[in-house]
């Protein structure tokens, strides 16, 4: 495969072996107009979900009511607390994977039931982190 790569300005034209073919990766994909739709695994070709089966998939009465970790990492911050009214887009968790933060948000307003996940936990892929009210 070849590759263009510009570094200070100046343009490379490499060339690039795959030696294995690409494992896939779970992917983030955020609600459509706010309707209060979770944060999931995107759906591989058979149509499962792209983590392990079973992996942190707890079922839950209404999907509309958690937020799921998009990806297996740890807590390193919690900054809202049961109870307390959040807004879209308001940070409920940041998560550490491969020494990069990933911070999640609220994909819908409303109020904090439950906080499934504290600081130091390990959490998987599709994990429940927040229930809301």
């Amino acid at each position: 495969m070849k590759l263009k790569i510009t570094v200070d300005g100046q343009i490379y034209e490499v060339d690039v072996e795959v030696d294995q073919p690409e494992a896939r990766q779970p992917t983030y994909v955020p609600p459509v107009g706010g309707g209060g739709a979770a944060p999931r695994a995107a759906s591989g070709p058979s149509g499962s979900a792209a983590s392990p089966a079973g992996a942190g998939q707890e079922r839950v009465a209404d999907e509309s009511k958690v937020c799921r970790s998009p990806i297996s990492g740890v807590v390193v911050k919690v900054p809202v607390q049961a109870g307390q009214s959040i807004q879209v887009d308001d940070v409920l968790l940041v998560l550490e994977a491969m020494k990069m933060e990933t911070v999640i948000t609220a994909p819908v307003a409303g109020k904090i039931a439950e906080i499934r996940a504290q600081v130091g936990d390990s959490v998987k892929n599709g994990q429940v982190l927040v229930v809301f009210a």
